[in-house]
């Protein structure tokens, strides 16, 4: 053999020993870039993933804010219109006829909390209920029209200074608070 002939083969080994290691090479950064771009694809998963879970649960609790804040208004909704339908109702009790047993024991814990009382005051149309609850109580004390009280009475101490109203309307505006927590379970059973 001569020595062309040896150094081509020799340079062709060399060349085919640096295309196996570059080839190998280039194996291993391939390997190496499809590690990463596998976990970067696993890691970009995770984080839609975590990040739809989040707008999930967002969602949800809007939702549930919304549904629980709509339900509240309902409720007070409801609330709202059965005490306006309450008041509608003891506002028309006068012209019930056991208005006057409810008129005299109204008329008689007003007295009770005042004896010393110099006026009676009612509504103009409740007059003459009043005045018949004072006679059949013996309560002798003037009585006096006053358009402001409704459906009940209102005593009225020595020279104005003091006084004791006892009205059905009266009660119930006591009782909102009361009445309200009463309502609001009734509602939410």
């Amino acid at each position: 053999m001569s020595l062309a002939e040896i150094l081509e083969t020799e340079v062709a080994g060399e060349i085919a020993a640096i295309e196996q290691q570059a080839s190998q090479k280039a194996g291993a950064i391939i390997a190496q870039a499809n590690e990463r771009a596998a976990a970067l694809t696993d890691s970009r998963s995770r984080l839609l993933a975590n990040e739809k879970a989040a707008a999930l649960t967002r969602a949800r609790s809007a939702a549930n804010l919304d549904t629980n804040a709509q339900q509240l208004n309902a409720a007070n909704t409801l609330q709202s219109r059965a005490f306006v339908e309450a008041e509608v109702q003891l506002k028309a009790i006068p012209q019930h006829p056991e208005y006057q047993a409810i008129l005299s024991k109204l008329l008689q814990e007003a007295h009770a909390a005042l004896p010393t009382a110099e006026a009676i005051e009612a509504n103009p149309s409740e007059l003459d209920a009043v005045r018949q609850a004072a006679q059949q109580l013996g309560i002798h004390t003037e009585v006096r029209a006053n358009d402001n009280v409704l459906t009940g009475v209102r005593l009225v101490g020595a020279g104005g200074r003091t006084s004791v109203q006892n009205t059905l309307l009266g009660r119930l505006q006591a009782g909102r608070e009361t009445l309200s927590a009463q309502v609001s379970r009734l509602l939410n059973e």
